[in-house]
C-alpha cells in the first residue's frame, strides 16, 4: 500500500514466539490480515515474516521509528520478553544490531501512540514462562497474574493507554483486525479494556456462549473419551465456562473452533493457562467435583443443578453424548395445542 499522511501505521515484531500468532492472523476475513487492515488505512511499517525488507533495511526502519523520524502509530509485539540472564535480555538479540529485544521493545514503545500484545505469551509470558522459566519470559505489562511486566505496571502509550492485551494461544484473526480497526478509527478507551487489559468486545464472552456441545452441558450429559460428542467439563478438562472469548460466536476461519474440534477449552485467552493444575484433557476434581466450576456460580449450586440435570437428561441426549456421530436424531411431531 503507498504511504499516506493518513495511514495508520503498525511495526510488528516477534519476541519469545512460535509465530503461531502470525499463522492466525494470516487467515483474517476473507482476504488475509494485510489487505483486511488495508480496509481501514491500516500499514505495516514492516512485519518480520510478511515484510520484504531485510538486514540492513530493516534495522533502518527500527532506527527511523526509535529516533521519531517515522511516526508510529502502534506496536505489535507477539510472543514474550525474554528478561534474562540477570534482566540483560540477551537470551534474544535483534540480529545486526547487538540490541536485545527486550530493548528494543522499550524503545519503540516510547514512540508509539498504541502498544498492543498479540497472543498470551505477550500479553502474560504464556508458554515460554511455563515450568522453571530458565529465560525469564514475561509479558509486556504482565507476568502471569501479576502486573508489571517488561514495561512495567505504570507504561501507558502516548495515547495513554496500558498496554492492549489481544491474548488467545492463538488469538482469533478477527480480535487482531478488529482491535487494530477500533485503534485506527480513534475509537478506543480506558473503558474498552478489562483489568487484565484485554479488549471487552471479546472478553466479556466466553467460550462456553455459543458451543455446539451446550445442550449435553445443560443435561450433564459427559463425554468419556474426545471422540464422544458429550459436554467435555465433567471429564475431558474443558474450561469453556471460564474462557474470556467469543471463539464459539464466531468460528475459526468461518466454521470451526477447539470444542467443534473434540479438544478441550484451555481457557488460553487468561494467565497460567500453561501450567495448569493437571493434565490438559483431563478434569480435576475434589471430592468427584470439577475443581474449575462455571465463572460466578457457587458449589453447592453446581451441585445441585447437575444432580437435576443427570435426572432430567432425556435418552437421545445420554445415548448420543456417547458416540461420535447422532445415534438418535430429536423427535418429530407437530407441537401440541394449547
Amino acid at each position: 500500500m503507498a504511504q499516506s499522511d493518513k495511514d495508520f501505521t503498525v511495526l510488528w515484531l516477534q519476541a519469545g514466539s512460535c509465530g503461531g500468532c502470525t499463522m492466525s492472523a494470516l487467515a483474517a476475513e476473507d482476504v488475509g490480515m494485510v489487505k483486511a487492515l488495508g480496509r481501514f488505512g491500516i500499514r505495516l511499517l514492516w512485519h518480520p515474516s510478511l515484510s520484504e525488507e531485510c538486514g540492513a533495511e530493516a534495522i533502518a526502519i527500527l532506527d527511523d521509528v526509535a529516533a521519531g523520524r517515522v511516526a508510529l502509530d502502534c506496536l505489535c509485539v507477539e510472543g514474550s520478553v525474554l528478561d534474562g540472564p540477570n534482566g540483560s535480555g540477551r537470551f534474544q538479540m535483534m540480529s545486526g544490531t547487538g540490541v536485545s529485544m527486550k530493548d528494543w521493545i522499550a524503545r519503540l514503545a516510547a514512540r508509539a501512540r498504541h502498544v498492543v500484545a498479540i497472543g498470551s505469551c505477550a500479553a502474560y509470558g504464556g508458554v515460554p514462562s511455563a515450568g522453571p522459566n530458565p529465560t525469564d519470559a514475561r509479558g509486556l505489562q504482565f507476568s502471569g497474574w501479576d502486573a508489571g511486566g517488561a514495561l512495567g505496571k505504570g507504561f501507558r502509550s502516548a495515547e495513554n493507554l496500558p498496554v492492549i492485551n489481544i491474548s488467545g494461544c492463538a488469538p482469533h484473526p478477527g480480535w487482531v483486525v478488529e482491535t487494530l480497526a477500533s485503534l485506527a478509527l480513534g475509537d478506543f478507551g480506558a473503558d474498552r479494556l478489562d483489568g487484565l487489559g484485554r479488549p471487552r468486545a471479546i472478553a466479556d464472552h466466553l467460550a462456553h456462549h455459543g458451543c455446539a456441545r451446550n445442550e449435553f452441558y445443560e443435561f450433564k450429559a459427559s463425554a468419556s473419551r474426545p471422540s464422544d460428542r458429550g459436554c467435555l467439563m465433567e471429564n475431558l478438562g474443558c474450561r469453556a465456562t471460564q474462557a474470556p472469548g467469543d471463539c464459539n460466536i464466531r468460528r475459526w476461519n468461518g466454521s470451526g473452533s477447539c470444542t467443534d474440534a473434540g479438544f478441550t477449552c484451555v481457557n488460553c485467552t487468561s494467565p497460567g493457562f500453561e501450567s495448569p493444575t493437571g493434565p490438559f484433557q483431563e478434569t480435576a476434581k475434589l471430592a468427584g467435583i470439577p475443581v474449575g466450576l462455571p465463572v460466578d456460580m457457587p458449589k453447592a449450586w453446581f451441585v445441585a443443578l447437575a444432580a437435576l440435570s443427570k435426572s432430567a437428561t432425556p435418552p437421545r441426549v445420554r445415548t448420543n453424548a456417547h458416540a461420535d456421530h447422532v445415534l438418535v436424531p430429536p423427535a418429530r411431531r407437530p407441537p401440541k395445542s394449547p
